[in-house]
This record gives structure tokens, sequence and C-alpha cells, in this order.
């Protein structure tokens, strides 16, 4: 998020989405987006944006990947994407299968390059005034908003409302379903009247499936507009179950929220809360009776309204107290806790049985081919597996049951090549950093693999409506939730693949980010993964070696700047960083290390 941060600001577009933000909220309607969408500026940064994805070397129909895109002049490349659009006809796009949990296989679209840049401007134009317009407990495909944000409302309903009977909905097909000509009136309601651009969304909707034909409904998965088309389609289903009773319009004015809804009670008014995930949703009340008056209501509303279907095998009213309801990969209940029913999180059984799958794959590598990259790919999967399920109130039971069940396989196979189980008394800074519990775990030439079991459970603190990219006050709210960017950066580091590293290298690698903070040693500069380098400040040649006080985090740039010997190179990079004295006076302590001349 702070990339994306830096690159609106370096591409002068930062301005731009606030206003469109700010008169969206204010009830403006657009009628020249067309201009903005296809300015110089936001065409390049549709094109960084892209370009730092790792899809854009995925081919499309047309075989063409982000490196067939980069030695293009960039006054011709701004030429070709706005002649490209001034008669617009999308490519086909390419049709892959994805392996779904229950066997089945999810359709994803591959558009081609250059249609995906001009999906890619289209989102940043549109994306500030769907988001001045969409509901605030809508959190799937939405900038800042996450999983723990809709289980934190879930479980925030439950414990102090005291809503247990939940609404399941599951829409039959929905990403294949939109009706098309419905959408073009949602993007006209919202504000969104520029003729050219609902015709060039249009032509996207129906770009031809390769080996299928024109699509008559649906916004494919894979597609990077469609996310934010499926939230302004699910907008409606939002604003219709919140105006009555969320949001319902009393002639009265109440100084507290809760009055309001005591008041309500003693109405017809059925009681009613919707959490939404993507096509995901919930709809929670107090009762029986409202819980299946709002089931028939929404039920009618997707069909008459959306012309979308339900799933009649799996829509169904649930009683928290007597049984459990699914959401995101977490199982709900309420039980009893001294005078009080509380909800109670778990994993879903199929999660469960599919982390244990992955668990033992990662180990029958280790097993095959015990190489630092195939120990790094596990202990990446711990960490992700930890950061998305610790909000589940029972999570440290449910990864001890997952241990257990892979106990007897990792003894096998682990101890037969050398592993050591101990406890890491001597474990990198990293580890500490994670796991401080001194769980036993298993070791290999001071490597040491994450443990399943030490996890621990995290309150889901609920999501700030004041928090969003667009206005300088929600910004700053990010930007104070920029240091637990550290720990997901270290989980993509993870992911990195340097063969001809040492073990000890790529774990101290970790520990230094870890320890300045995800910040240049240099200019002092938050990095993200895809950013870092790790120099040797004594070289390998001078006899340097791979220990933890010999290594240092760098900006990518920074790094080649150190190195360079060229006067031509040299000015380049001090062009783009314009270093004062004293990071200057740093990157000469460096160079003179690697004995070459001070800048």
């Amino acid at each position: 998020m702070n990339t994306t941060l830096r690159n609106w600001e370096y591409y002068g577009m930062q301005d731009t989405f606030d206003d469109l933000y700010e008169r969206s909220k204010k009830g403006q309607s657009f009628n020249n987006l067309y201009e903005l969408i296809t300015s110089r500026q936001n065409i390049l940064l549709a094109y960084r944006t892209i370009k730092s994805n790792k899809g854009s070397r995925t081919e499309g129909t047309d075989e063409i990947t982000i490196d067939d895109v980069k030695a293009v002049n960039e006054e011709e490349f701004v030429n070709i994407i706005r002649k490209t659009l001034s008669n617009y006809k999308p490519k086909s796009v390419r049709r892959v299968l994805i392996p779904k949990a229950n066997g089945k296989k999810r359709p994803l679209g591959i558009p081609s390059m250059r249609d995906r840049l001009i999906q890619q401007m289209f989102k940043q134009i549109l994306e500030p005034i769907a988001e001045a317009k969409f509901f605030n407990h809508s959190y799937g495909f939405r900038p800042l908003r996450k999983t723990q944000d809709a289980i934190s409302r879930v479980s925030t309903l439950i414990n102090k409302s005291k809503l247990h009977y939940v609404v399941d909905i599951d829409i039959e097909g929905f990403f294949d379903n939109v009706n098309h000509n419905l959408l073009k009136k949602q993007l006209w309601n919202i504000g969104i009247r520029d003729k050219r651009v609902i015709s060039i969304i249009s032509k996207m909707l129906k770009a031809p499936i390769k080996g299928v034909g024109i699509p008559e409904n649906g916004t494919p998965q894979g597609g990077i507009l469609s996310p934010l088309l499926s939230n302004i389609v699910l907008n409606d289903l939002d604003q219709w179950v919140a105006s009555q009773w969320e949001l319902f319009d009393t002639k009265h004015e109440y100084a507290r929220v809760d009055g309001k809804y005591r008041a309500l009670r003693k109405t017809n008014l059925k009681t009613g809360f919707i959490v939404r995930y993507a096509d995901d949703f919930k709809i929670l009340t107090d009762n029986h009776k409202d819980a299946y008056r709002w089931f028939h209501a929404v039920r009618l509303y997707l069909k008459d309204r959306l012309k979308l279907d339900i799933s009649k095998e799996k829509s169904k009213v649930i009683n928290l107290r007597k049984n459990s309801s699914e959401f995101l990969g977490f199982k709900l209940k309420v039980q009893k806790k001294a005078d009080n029913f509380v909800a109670f999180t778990k994993i879903k059984d199929k999660k469960k049985t599919a982390i244990v799958a992955q668990a033992k794959e990662h180990i029958d590598r280790i097993y095959r081919n015990p190489t630092v990259e195939n120990m790094i790919h596990f202990n990446q999967f711990v960490l992700g597996s930890h950061n998305y399920f610790k909000y589940a109130t029972h999570v440290s039971a449910e990864f001890r049951e997952i241990d257990f069940k892979i106990h007897r396989m990792m003894y096998n196979r682990l101890g037969r090549i050398g592993f050591k189980k101990e406890i890491p008394t001597n474990a990198s800074t990293t580890y500490r950093k994670f796991f401080k519990n001194n769980y036993t775990t298993w070791s290999f030439k001071k490597f040491h693999l994450y443990p399943l079991q030490d996890v621990k459970f995290n309150i889901p603190y609920g999501f700030s409506q004041n928090k969003t990219l667009f206005t300088p006050e929600g910004r700053m709210l990010v930007h104070e939730e920029l240091k637990k960017e550290i720990n997901i950066n270290i989980q993509k580091l993870l992911k990195s693949k340097l063969p001809d590293r040492s073990v000890e290298y790529m774990d101290n690698r970790l520990s230094r980010y870890s320890m300045v903070q995800g910040k240049c040693e240099i200019t002092g500069t938050f990095l993200t993964a895809d950013e870092v380098h790790c120099h040797h400040y004594k070289p390998t040649f001078l006899g340097g070696k791979d220990d933890y006080n010999n290594l240092r985090i760098v900006n990518k740039l920074i790094h080649k700047l150190i190195h360079a010997t060229r006067n031509e190179t040299i000015l380049k990079y001090l062009r783009i960083f314009q270093l004062n004295s004293r990071q200057l006076k740093k990157l000469n302590d460096f160079r003179i290390a690697c004995n070459l001349e001070s800048i």
C-alpha cells in the first residue's frame, strides 16, 4: 500500500482521486471521465501498476507480456493506448481452469496485456467514485479491507448485539451471471454518466472467451476491473438491506444509535445487519421469525432486481446456538460463557483438511530435496496459515490438532535426512520475532522450521470507517498501520528463490530486514519485498561472509549505485534519489568498503 500511494503521488494522480471521491460523496455525477482515463499520467500509472504485478508475465491469447511493452518509447506508448481506445475492440480472453477445494474447477479469464492495462486505467478513475458510494460493511476487493474485518464485524454483532440467527445466502454462479444491462444502469446510478466510458466497459464485458464465445452475462474472474464491477452490482443489495434496519431513516433524531434500534424494535420492521465479502454475505438477526422473513425477501430481491438465483441446497437459516455457519474459511458458532453467549470461531473442517494436505506436501518435498528454498517455502506456508487464521478464537487448539496429524510424518521423513528435533534456543532473530514460546521444532544446519502449533488468538479489531486512500485524514490512519507491512513483506521474502545463496544468508537477510524495520539502510525509506536487495558490506571477493553483521538491507537501485563505476550510471541514480549529505556519506562508506571511490 505504501508503494501504491508513492506511485499515485509520483504520477500526480492523488489529488485527482481525492477530488473524485469528495465529489462522489456529495452526490455529484461525472460526465467527462474519458479525458481523465486517457490522460498521460493515468496511462503511465496503470503501466507502473501492471508492471509490478506478477501476473504481468502471464500471456494472454496474443502471447504478449509486459516485457514486450517495456522497450516501447513512452510517448509512442501513450499514443498507442489512446488510439486503441478511440475505436476499442477487446482481444479474446484466454481461459484457464483453477482447481477448487471441493474438486471442481473455477474458470479464470486472462485478458491480453493491452486489455489488462486499459482495465487498470478505468479502475483507477472509477474506484474513488464507487468507494464513496459503497456500504460500510462490504469488505471484499476493496482498498485496505481484509477478511479479518468481516470476521470482526460478524463477531461484534454476535457478542454485543446478541444476534444469534444468521441468514446464509449462496448466490448461484454469481460472477458468471451478472446482468450486463443492469450493471450499466448501476454505473449510471452511482454517478458514472460518461457514455463513452460505459460503452467501452460494455465492450470489455462482451470480450470473446477463447473456445467459449461471446458471453451474454457475467464479469469474468481474472479481469482487473471485474472485482470493482461486481461490488457495484452487489452494492444495491447492501444498501437495500441496510435501509430496512441499520440505516432506516426515522423522523425523530436519536442521540445514540442503540436508542434508535430500541424504538425500531417496537415496529414491524425486520431486525437485520448485512456483512458482505465479495459474493459471500450474511444477514444477522436476533429471532427466528425475522431470519426467515429476510431469507425470502433477499431471495426475491436477488431474483427480481438483480436477476440472480440462489442455491437452494446451500442457502439456509441457522440458529448459531445450535449449529455452526461457515464464513471465509472460518466456522462460527455461539456458545455460553459465564452468563453470556459469545461467538466462538474455528477453522472450517475442509480448510483444516487442506492445511494438513499442504503441510504433508511441503514435508515430502523437503524429504526428497532438503534445499534452503524448500525449507523457506514450508516456513512461508506456516506463517501464512497462522496470519490468516489467528483471528479464530480456537486457533491454538486447531493448529495443535493439525500438528498432531502430521507429527508422525515429520518424525519419519525429516529424522531420516539429518533433521533434529530441539528447543530453538539458538534460533534467528526472525524466528524469535514470530515464535517466543520455545516449542520444540525441527532444525537442519542451524535452519529452524516454524512450529505449526505455536500460534495464539489475535482479537480482530473492527475496521475504522475513516480509513481510506482518498482523503488526507484517511491516509494518516493508513500510514500508522504501515508498520504491520513489515510482517507481510517478510512473508514475501520467504518466497524468494535465490538458489545460489546459503542457508545462513537467506535466514540472516530476513533477520536484518526485520531489525531495520524494513527500511533502506542508506535512504531510510520503507522497502517492500520487491524493492529489497541484501548487500554484503564487506564483499565476498574480499573475504566477506554471510554473517548477520555483514549484511545490509538496501533499495535495489541504491545497490546498483553502491557498485556503480561508470559516471553515466552514477549520475542516473543520483538524479533518481537526490541524496542528502548524511545519506551520501553512508553511501560512500559502503563504496569504500567495496574498494570503490567515493562519490
